[in-house]
């Protein structure tokens, strides 16, 4: 898709879109069929580069530009899973840090890369003083925690993978490094680990990071976070940007309860049309070639349908009854646990979570309790007595491989 310039992305969007956006203000239409390429073309921009004014809180707030500047450099940001567009990088930089003629250990060169807008996920104001790049502000976007790179460059450098969870990102360790935060709340931001992130700690104070989830394979899902809380992701998106991210707006849900507006300016509502769209517009990566045994994956279908009683929730083409009901906690694999996830949010349930895809983000469960799928169709097997052998298992871990 071609890059549309943030600045033109509101305006595209009140010429074309006007329905939409008064859909937006109530929290979105729900997930459908394809969006218009135009709509998704601009919500891409959103997705990779938006804010949403949320320097206020990274850098007014935490600080985090000064971290940045002074001790962050390209192999502590890679360490803590930071990813960088190989494709942000002009042929005369990358072929200097092909032949090790750039300093990755220096802060400095983490700001040049942030002033290329290669680091995914952030998005910084580089100003020249006497000839020295400074980092004044620096804010996340969407793409942050919900891309990857396929490291077709070097490990954590590559071409962009939007919609893949980043299971290597340590949000939490991130996080701990603000000068703005105690000691006790580095302690529990630094003990969550890579990959998970508690989207409710700075709402409730109790501590229970999940992992984080892929947005693709959106299209046609109407419950689309693990406990279903919105119609579409539209909600999600609008909680995220304005509780999480601290982007300048307002979120409301009496049933958390939970109202918070950041600043005077609604700097989300105008572009959730376009970042639905953006998501909804990508589907689950298919199974790499040769990644799984196709007849232990045919006799595993056999099961699925079966047997092993999977269909019964992930059934349909989108491979769950999402749209239809949630679940109770009982129902989840990962339950019981203390706390419950669930009811910490506002439909105290579970969503049964589509399985398109599902080999590219182990570990698995909301807690990431099962470390691949075959510690899924073995939890099952022994929770739900269904009386499956070794084999059966390993058959029908074979056919979540594949989808």
């Amino acid at each position: 898709m071609q890059r549309i310039p943030l600045r033109n992305v509101q305006g595209r969007l009140l010429a074309s879109v006007a329905a939409l956006l008064l859909a937006a203000c109530g929290g979105g239409g729900g997930g459908g069929s394809a969006p218009p390429a135009d709509l998704a073309a601009a919500g891409q921009e959103i997705f990779r580069y938006d804010t949403f004014g949320d320097e206020a809180r990274w850098t007014d707030t935490l600080r985090m530009h000064e971290v940045i500047e002074q001790g962050v450099s390209p192999a502590t940001a890679l360490a803590v899973g930071l990813k960088v567009d190989a494709e942000a990088i002009p042929p005369d930089l990358a072929a200097a840090i092909r032949a090790g003629n750039v300093d990755m250990n220096s802060p400095a060169t983490t700001v040049a890369l942030i002033k290329l807008d290669a680091v995914v996920g952030l998005k910084g104001e580089v100003e020249n003083v006497n000839g020295v790049d400074r980092l004044r502000r620096v804010g996340i976007t969407c793409a942050l925690c919900h891309s990857t790179v396929d490291d077709s460059f070097a490990q954590g450098i590559g071409k962009r993978l939007d919609g893949w969870a980043n299971r290597d990102l340590d949000p939490g360790a991130i996080i701990a490094l603000s000068p703005a935060i105690d000691a006790g709340r580095k302690a529990i931001y630094r003990s969550w680990g890579k990959g998970r992130y508690d989207p409710r700690f700075n709402v409730d104070g109790i501590s229970k990071p999940v992992v984080i989830p892929p947005a693709y394979g959106l299209a046609g899902i109407h419950k689309v976070t693990y406990t279903g809380d919105g119609d579409s992701p539209a909600y999600w998106n609008r909680y995220v940007a304005v509780v999480q991210m601290g982007g300048q707006g307002s979120f409301s849900d009496p049933r958390l309860p939970l109202s918070v507006t950041n600043g005077t300016q609604d700097l989300v509502s105008p572009k959730l049309p376009a970042l639905e769209a953006y998501q909804l517009s990508l589907p689950p990566p298919p199974a790499p070639a040769g990644s799984f045994d196709a007849a232990a994956a045919a006799r595993g279908k056999l099961l699925f349908a079966g047997t092993a009683q999977c269909a019964t929730c992930h059934g349909g083409a989108l491979f769950t009854d999402a749209n239809s009901r949630l679940h109770p906690p009982a129902d989840s694999m990962a339950e019981p646990e203390n706390p419950s996830y669930a009811s910490r949010s506002a439909t105290k349930m579970y969503r049964t979570t589509p399985l398109r895809g599902a080999w590219q983000h182990a570990p698995y469960f909301h807690d990431g309790s099962a470390a691949t799928l075959d510690a899924v169709a073995e939890r099952y097997n022994q929770r739900l007595g269904l009386g499956l052998s070794a084999q059966d298992v390993a058959d029908l871990a074979q056919y979540l491989k594949s989808l």
